[in-house]
């Protein structure tokens, strides 16, 4: 018995290590997710529009544990922060099996203006903040809503500890709409369908849940016959 004890035991931390592993592999909380555009873009900026080339980027979400989120955006290597920038969730009912960016456009020829960001098999999303002056003439020039903060950030941040991080999470957000009026941003942010304007050149690294599903299952039914092996009394 002593013997069927340890050999039991030994199964069971074996299952609880593997599943442990697993969801380790399973837990893309930064979202990175590596795009290719082949037209420039243009994304929120703290002292204006930062308008980027067509070419490879980096997005990827600082560890907030806020309703928001703090995205930044890198060169391919990642050596390079070109700007730090505030989002608030969205929704959409119906989740798309790879990333989704839509844009806010503008006249025909100047750079589109990221607006949301859904990463695969996920309905809530991000959607960008953008300076209120900014934000008014996406609006006027994409006739949509979009949100604005007054909030400005020019330094680089490591950290969603850091205060600057802090300051923008507690930032006030409105939303500018097409005829000026300034609304809350949870008039606009609702569950809605973002038609994706523009489709993705992604390579989202995401791993699937099927296995620690099947795992847990059975770690399950293993801890089941080893209590009742133990339970039972030597004869």
């Amino acid at each position: 018995m002593k013997f069927t004890k340890i050999t039991l035991l030994t199964i069971c931390l074996s299952f609880l290590l593997c599943a442990r592993s697993v969801t380790t592999k399973a837990d893309n909380w930064d979202k990175k997710t590596t795009f290719t555009f082949s037209n420039s873009l243009e994304i929120p900026g703290s002292d204006g529009p930062i308008v980027l080339p067509a070419g490879t980027y980096v997005f990827k979400l600082l560890d907030s544990r806020s309703d928001r989120a703090i995205v930044q955006i890198f060169d391919k290597d990642e050596t390079h922060l070109y700007a730090t920038v505030l989002a608030i969730t969205d929704f959409r009912r119906n989740p798309a099996g790879k990333t989704v960016i839509t844009f806010a456009e503008g006249p025909e020829g100047a750079p589109v203006a990221i607006k949301t960001w859904f990463y695969p098999g996920e309905n809530y999303g991000r959607e960008f903040v953008y300076p209120k002056p900014r934000a008014v003439e996406l609006a006027k020039s994409s006739n949509e809503a979009v949100l604005s903060t007054e909030a400005n950030n020019n330094t680089p941040i490591n950290s969603a500890q850091e205060p600057a991080a802090q300051a923008l999470e507690s930032a006030p957000v409105r939303a500018q709409k097409p005829s000026g009026e300034e609304v809350e941003s949870g008039e606009i942010v609702i569950a809605q369908e973002p038609a994706p304007m523009v489709a993705q050149n992604a390579l989202p690294k995401t791993a699937s849940e099927m296995p620690l599903a099947a795992l847990g299952g059975m770690l399950l039914i293993g801890l089941g016959l080893g209590l009742r092996l133990l339970s039972r009394k030597p004869s």
